[in-house]
């Protein structure tokens, strides 16, 4: 099984050795990109439900490829794994990795970005996900929320959303900054190509980035970076 919803996710499931194979996804976005072979969309109901599944489908690995910040079920499942006695992997791509003319303030959870923003701009650009736009609705600055889905409330007071979904191109994130006067940008650790765009784009205009780290994963479970890791893996421990 892979614990989907990243590109990297999609990647792994055209490319792993013959078998079967299924993608979990959470389901949290409405029209997912999904992945080749066979899909399931929901929730486990957490470890023991897992658990109960994965004896159901007669799962034999599992690979967690899910987003940097899916710390719920990354926990899960090397709980449910170290109980069944399954080989668990976790395919992570690396984070952002600040470089010259980046002014970027690294902070360990969106609560401390919404404490850390007043004072260091007044438009701020918010690619944080809906899943966390809760932690700013006391702010006071004006917020472009960027998010995949329509957001639900608690929202800050003053906010446009604009529904759109990554690969961006530089000149356009540059573009929309531009246009929505944005002072500061906040984001996520998330890693990869399909958004760091914004990245280059508040370089090249000179814009503080207020970055979220990464959770902790989960202890004891291996991690590789690229999908060929991964496939190899999957031939070393799923009998494929």
């Amino acid at each position: 099984m892979i614990l989907g919803g990243t590109a990297e996710a999609r990647e792994l499931a055209a490319a792993a050795p013959s078998g079967h194979v299924v993608t979990s996804l959470a389901g949290r976005v409405n029209a997912p990109r999904l992945p080749a072979g066979e899909v399931r969309i929901g929730g486990f109901g957490g470890p023991d439900g897992l658990v109960a599944w994965l004896v159901s489908e007669r799962i034999d690995a599992v690979v967690d490829a899910t987003h940097p910040f899916a710390y719920r079920i990354s926990a899960s499942a090397r709980q449910a794994t170290g109980l069944l006695g399954l080989p668990l992997l976790a395919l992570h791509r690396p984070g952002w990795t600040e470089g010259p003319g980046d002014d970027w303030r690294r902070v360990p959870s969106v609560e401390a970005a919404a404490e850390a923003l007043p004072g260091l701009g007044s438009r701020v650009l918010l690619t944080t996900g809906r899943q966390s736009l809760a932690a700013f609705a006391g702010n006071t600055e004006w917020f472009l929320i960027r998010t995949v889905d329509p957001p639900s409330p608690p929202l800050p007071a003053r906010h446009e959303v604009v529904l759109d979904r990554g690969p961006y191109t530089v000149d356009g994130e540059a573009a929309l900054m531009r246009g929505h006067r944005i002072d500061v940008l906040v984001t996520k650790d998330s890693g990869g190509a399909l958004t760091a765009a914004k990245l280059v784009a508040a370089r090249h205009l000179g814009l503080p980035v207020l970055m979220v780290d990464r959770p902790a994963p989960p202890d004891g479970v291996p991690t590789v970076t690229t999908v060929p890791e991964a496939v190899d893996w999957l031939r070393d421990n799923a009998g494929a």
